[in-house]
């Protein structure tokens, strides 16, 4: 039989027949501090109940990590649908947003009462008691087929008409089974911190964060994001598209420009509708703050909301917070010793506010350019006073942060909070994580005018998620105003762009297991053509040829 020569961590590496189960070679590790949820496996991500057929290095993958947390959450959301099975095998549970580190899941045939949430609970508990394994199998596409249709998920019937793979992946756990889509954690038992709460008309799945595996963080509402993440999935299903097979279905050249067209002019309401607040405002109102975190699509937001107001009469001006840098010397570093240009105080707060309060005023000011080679401020010639119906639009993440204007009166300021929030899914029980919506379009975006590659993308995208955490979640319910940047069709129109400068990036390299999630991902959908994406959408602030001038 061949052998196989599997590398560990600390140096050391072991023969083994070709066709090892991971977990019968995990003791290589040693003592691991956290139950482990995968490995990575010559730097891809895998389920310890796969195999190994090549030599390799093994690397483990423990739910403390940002891959076994979210392995973990997953986990959780497959334990959910199992307990529903079980429990109400005529009703179907989907998932939808998340809220506060948790899940919101909803049944289709109607609310969830206090009494369906304690039983859902409690047999989510007895399985974790039990300890039962989660297991990686392989079927036939035809016995697949069957096992979803005979259990009514048509969502995931519809996924797999884009697939021709002779063999399909399946989670299996106690004669329930799902479509694989990561690795999930290798048993039960290791899902013991989680909680349901009633919300709404279904319930929250709550799950720990990354850093405290073993407990709950007191829940904090977020009644906006749920409102408008809501409506926004309320308006995908009256399109009829609430999932990746339904966009599929529509993706023929007549069918899939007049979603498009659908799509957009929604959007452009939505705008529409948050310029008519301001004009309300109109009377007090000074200046607009938007903030999201990054690809959220706030520059084309801007340029959007500045035409809408020109409409109803108004003169916006345009200020950049990211002139309002201290010089590069003075910049705090972070806990690792690098510039911090993400905090608050790498901003010249103090002169902002100054600038502002005198234009109020109605005195003239001269606003300040950035050179970003020198790393220093310096005046820019422009000149600017306002007028009557003058009105002045910042975007910065930290325009939702009241440290940032203190001097400025609650009642001469709009707050503006602009995320992409995905509200399709992949199916009933599988959601689209809304952060790698924007990953992709930073990917892209990156790649098509920075000319930086997918690696470098992925490489610095766990810093970027971190300042997010730090500087824009916690004031996110501070906005007067949410707008869900998310066009339902869009991952098919960006599958076109990241799939060749993900497969750039080599099973060599640690970027590779995020490469191939996310390729994995763009599998289900078919590509969209750009041609029928307007040349003012948001869309095109990634992938080029916008209307707009950024």
């Amino acid at each position: 039989m061949q052998s196989i020569e599997v590398k560990y961590p600390d140096g050391n590496a072991k023969l083994f027949p070709a066709g090892v189960k991971i977990a019968d070679v995990t003791a290589g590790f040693g003592s691991v501090a956290m139950p482990l949820a995968a490995v990575f496996l010559n730097n891809e991500l895998r389920s310890l109940d796969d195999v190994i057929i090549t030599n390799c290095s093994l690397e483990p993958v423990q739910i403390d990590s940002r891959e076994g947390a979210a392995s973990y959450r997953q986990s959780l959301c497959f334990l959910a649908a199992n307990a529903a099975r079980k429990l109400f095998p005529e009703r179907r549970l989907t998932v939808g947003q998340t809220i506060g580190y948790g899940f919101y899941f909803y049944f289709e045939e109607g609310s969830a009462s206090p009494a369906d949430v304690a039983a859902l609970k409690a047999k989510m508990l007895e399985l974790v008691q039990e300890n039962i394994p989660i297991s990686l199998q392989w079927w036939s596409y035809g016995d697949a087929v069957a096992y979803f249709e005979k259990h009514r998920q048509v969502d995931t019937l519809l996924l797999l008409e884009l697939i021709n793979e002779p063999r399909i992946a399946l989670n299996e756990c106690d004669e329930f089974r799902d479509l694989y889509n990561s690795p999930l954690v290798p048993s039960t038992g290791v899902l013991k911190t989680f909680d349901l709460m009633a919300y709404d008309k279904g319930f929250l799945l709550r799950y720990p964060q990354k850093e405290t595996p073993f407990e709950l963080q007191p829940f904090r509402d977020d009644p906006l994001l749920y409102r408008i993440t809501d409506e926004a999935r309320r308006h995908s299903r009256n399109l009829g598209v609430k999932s990746i097979g339904d966009l599929n279905r529509l993706n023929q050249p007549k069918k899939i420009k007049e979603y498009i067209q659908l799509c957009e002019t929604l959007m452009n309401k939505r705008v529409a509708e948050i310029a008519d607040r301001v004009a309300a405002k109109a009377a007090t109102l000074k200046v607009v703050l938007i903030a999201g975190p990054s690809s959220s699509g706030k520059t084309t937001t801007s340029k959007k909301l500045s035409i809408q107001l020109r409409v109803l009469g108004f003169n916006p001006l345009v200020i950049g917070l990211d002139d309002y840098f201290i010089d590069r010397v003075h910049t705090p570093l972070d806990e690792k010793g690098e510039p911090d240009f993400e905090c608050l105080e790498a901003l010249d707060v103090a002169f902002l506010n100054e600038q502002l309060l005198l234009l109020f005023a109605g005195e003239e000011v001269e606003l300040p350019t950035y050179d970003f080679k020198v790393g220093a401020r310096k005046p820019s010639g422009r000149r600017i006073r306002l007028q009557e119906r003058d009105i002045l639009i910042m975007e910065g993440i930290h325009g939702l942060n009241d440290r940032l204007t203190p001097r400025i009166p609650a009642e001469q300021k709009m707050r503006i909070y602009v995320s992409a929030l995905t509200q399709i899914n992949m199916d009933g029980h599988n959601r689209i994580s809304t952060t790698d919506n924007r990953l992709l379009r930073r990917m892209v975006r990156d790649n098509q005018f920075r000319g930086h590659s997918a690696q470098q993308t992925i490489k610095m995208w766990p810093s970027v998620n971190r300042g997010e955490r730090l500087h824009i979640f916690p004031f996110q319910d501070m906005a007067d105003v949410a707008l869900n940047s998310a066009l339902d069709y869009e991952l098919g129109v960006l599958k076109i762009y990241a799939e060749p400068i993900l497969r750039s990036i080599k099973p060599t390299e640690k970027e590779y297991s995020e490469a191939r999630r996310l390729l994995n991902f763009l599998a289900y959908f078919a590509p969209i053509p750009t041609q029928f994406v307007p040349d003012d959408s948001i869309v095109r602030e990634f992938i080029g040829e916008s209307s707009f001038k950024y």
